[in-house]
């Protein structure tokens, strides 16, 4: 195994390039958690690993909450199954607590006003009550909980740290909250040594081959707690030494490459990217300068045969988006058929018209495809 083997394992296990799975939940259940912090992309990045579902599709899951939308793993917006968010949150939610005490200390948000928050949350989202974050800072002042700004998201996301609370549907384009035992009546609880033999074994059978240090900074679990893991997992995983790195993965042999040029466009957290430190390297082994110098701007990479070789941007008018890609390399024909290909089935996903504007050769194609515009994609949430 090499490190283009590495990538290409990657994208296989990944479901990017292997078998569609069957619908929207089934990719989230696979990979345990995928993060959804750009929200209208994020749906991209679970619809594009099935076949047919499309942004409205997503976004019944949502609403209808079998997938939710909740701060896991990290301090940062993740999707997960209803049916696995319980024992997920109690076993990463700990570790989230330590890296987020600086900032509660910061604002005075100890155990005593967590408990009082808590109990003003739950009692103003029961019974089916889905509320904004505005308005859930309006009840929490009500009840002599200073919350806007800064602490109000940390007293959110405390709460739902806490197993207490995730997202509820949307309100045109507002999101709203909800308690979890509402959202998720049937969440699967685990003791806590299964918790982490499954989720220790759904990420190196949905992201590996990846290294312990991947996967601790993607749980936020420690390297004592992945070493039990790895352990407890036993024969279901195995791995190599790959330039001096240890990988971890399922035991399969290597799967069958796309036929070149294989070309995928992804949302800049995607799982791709997004779930990996020290090995990260693999999908640029090339080294090429196929990012921006603006590390204020959030890139969404572009995939080609498992390597990443630009960046696109894109433009979203009221009944159109304009997607630009940025390439670090000069595409032959065949190779930007297959990036107009890529943004034609993500024009399937968003229901407009796509417009590749191509930013190299001043080139444009169009990729039409009906439906109605989803209104999310405008305040582009």
């Amino acid at each position: 195994m090499d490190g283009l083997e590495i990538a290409h394992r990657r994208l296989h296990n990944q479901h990017l390039s292997a078998v569609p799975l069957a619908d929207p939940v089934a990719v989230v259940r696979h990979f345990g958690a995928m993060q959804a912090q750009e929200y209208a992309v994020a749906k991209w990045s679970v619809a594009q690993r099935t076949s047919g579902f499309d942004d409205a599709a997503m976004q019944r899951a949502v609403n209808e909450g079998a997938i939710l939308r909740i701060h896991a793993l990290r301090p940062t917006w993740h999707f997960v199954a209803a049916a696995d968010i319980a024992w997920i949150q109690a076993l990463t939610g700990p570790r989230v607590h330590a890296f987020n005490a600086y900032y509660n200390r910061h604002h005075g948000l100890d155990d005593g006003l967590a408990a009082k928050a808590n109990v003003v949350l739950t009692e103003a989202l029961r019974g089916g009550n889905h509320l904004t974050r505005k308005e859930l800072g309006e009840e929490l002042g009500k009840a002599g909980v200073e919350a806007t700004g800064n602490r109000l998201a940390y007293i959110v996301m405390r709460a739902e740290l806490d197993g207490l609370i995730t997202n509820g549907p949307m309100r045109g384009k507002q999101h709203t909250y909800a308690l979890i035992n509402e959202r998720a009546p049937s969440a699967i609880t685990l003791e806590p040594d299964e918790a982490l033999a499954e989720l220790t074994r759904r990420y190196f059978v949905s992201h590996g081959p990846a290294t312990v240090k991947d996967f601790s900074w993607w749980s936020s679990l420690t390297v004592s707690q992945i070493k039990r893991g790895l352990d407890l997992a036993g024969s279901t995983l195995a791995h190599e030494v790959v330039d001096g790195r240890t990988y971890w993965f399922a035991p399969a042999d290597p799967p069958r490459r796309e036929s070149s040029p294989a070309v995928h466009v992804l949302q800049g957290y995607d799982e791709y990217f997004v779930a990996y430190t020290e090995s990260r390297h693999v999908v640029n082994l090339a080294g090429l300068p196929a990012g921006t110098s603006n590390e204020n701007l959030l890139i969404h990479p572009i995939v080609l045969d498992s390597q990443m070789i630009g960046f696109w941007r894109r433009a979203v008018d009221r009944d159109r988006i304009t997607v630009e890609p940025t390439l670090a390399i000069k595409p032959n024909a065949g190779q930007r058929r297959a990036v107009e290909a890529a943004f034609a089935r993500y024009a399937d996903f968003v229901g407009v018209p796509v417009t590749v504007a191509w930013s190299q050769s001043g080139r444009a194609s169009a990729a039409q495809q009906g439906g109605r515009y989803p209104p999310d994609l405008i305040s582009g949430r």
